[in-house]
């Protein structure tokens, strides 16, 4: 099994982000994660534009990736997101840049962009390990 494998199958237990939002992880690496999301009808809200909570969704699963793929648990302590502008494409594709991994916490910025190369949003993470 490749390193991908192993992370979709143990990622598809996020029930939400993989199957009821329809993420897909394309890549993985030590304290990275680049996932992606192809756009229908349901990501959209009353004004045709991509619900926000759907980037957010996006980046938090990002980072639950980077974060906790063959590493001790981590989960969010605060995160912010930045809105930048509306999508273009029809694909999302939120990578992540690891900032800082500490003893007990973690800093990753999180960046949204479409297939046609627009800036979406950013988004910080600041993590906390719960086991070493």
């Amino acid at each position: 099994m490749t390193e991908l494998e192993e992370a979709r199958s143990f990622f598809i237990k996020d029930t939400y982000a993989m199957v009821t939002t329809g993420i897909d992880i394309d890549e993985v690496g030590e304290h990275y994660a680049k996932c992606s999301l192809k756009l229908d009808d349901r990501h959209r809200n009353a004004t045709g534009h991509v619900m926000g909570g759907v980037l957010f969704t996006l980046a938090d699963f990002v980072f639950a990736v980077a974060a906790n793929f063959r590493q001790p648990v981590t989960v969010t302590t605060v995160s912010q997101i930045s809105y930048l502008g509306t999508a273009k494409g029809d694909i999302l594709y939120g990578e992540s840049r690891l900032l800082k991994d500490g003893r007990r916490n973690c800093f990753y910025q999180i960046d949204i962009t479409d297939n046609m190369g627009t800036e979406i949003a950013v988004v910080s993470v600041s993590g906390v390990h719960l086991s070493q």
